[in-house]
């Protein structure tokens, strides 16, 4: 979720502000999964119709570890900066996810968090309502969009293992190759937002806090 503001004449900026809190939610992981949205959702330079020109777009994305975060926090929170993610070791189904297309909560397993990994960035493309494309064959086409799905068929060299063929252990999309496109950009739909209250926002409230699962549910 993200508030849309008008910055200068050509410049909008869409600005987020990362929370997280959980027993493995660190300094260093919250500022990783920062810089990763910032870094990959401003990689493309991208520009947008929005009442009939064309802007660029930016991406402001801060972050904070909030380790004393109470339930009513989040309950509460009025601001459509704010996103809200639990970092732990165990994960039910034993993935990251968001609680819904244009969501401001989910959850996030360790495993999947590492330098390079793009799944902080591909769970904030959902939290802007982004959907995981219907085709996920991709062989022949190059680089993976970002909100492509662990699984996608690839180009070998996109794979876990290129040696490995489609669609055996190995033979899948590789997460770290995925990227943000400009098309992904152009998905949000910018030009279609309403003025509700002096604010743009792309997403909802879907205000959830979660408890920890644990190694029964993962």
């Amino acid at each position: 979720m993200v508030s849309v503001e008008i910055f200068s004449p050509d410049l909008l900026l869409l600005k987020a502000h990362i929370i997280t809190y959980g027993n493995a939610a660190t300094p260093a992981l919250t500022e990783m999964i920062r810089s990763e949205i910032a870094t990959m959702w401003n990689e493309p330079q991208g520009r947008v119709s929005f009442k009939g020109r064309a802007w660029n777009v930016r991406f402001e994305i801060s972050a904070e570890l909030k380790p004393h975060l109470a339930p009513e926090d989040i309950y509460f929170n009025t601001d459509p900066c704010n996103n809200y993610f639990r970092i732990e070791d165990h994960a039910m189904g034993n993935i990251s996810f968001v609680d819904d297309l244009g969501s401001n909560t989910g959850y996030f397993l360790t495993e999947n968090l590492y330098a390079g990994s793009t799944t902080a960035a591909h769970e904030f493309g959902h939290t802007l309502g982004l959907k995981h494309p219907s085709d996920l064959d991709l062989r022949g086409l190059g680089v993976p969009g970002i909100m492509y799905p662990r699984g996608t068929l690839t180009d070998p060299q996109y794979q876990y293992d290129p040696s490995v063929p489609p669609g055996e252990k190995g033979g899948t999309m590789h997460p770290i190759y995925r990227k943000v496109t400009p098309e992904d950009i152009a998905m949000l739909r910018i030009d279609a937002l309403v003025n509700e209250a002096d604010k743009y926002v792309i997403g909802n409230f879907t205000s959830l806090w979660h408890e920890p699962h644990s190694t029964d549910m993962a």
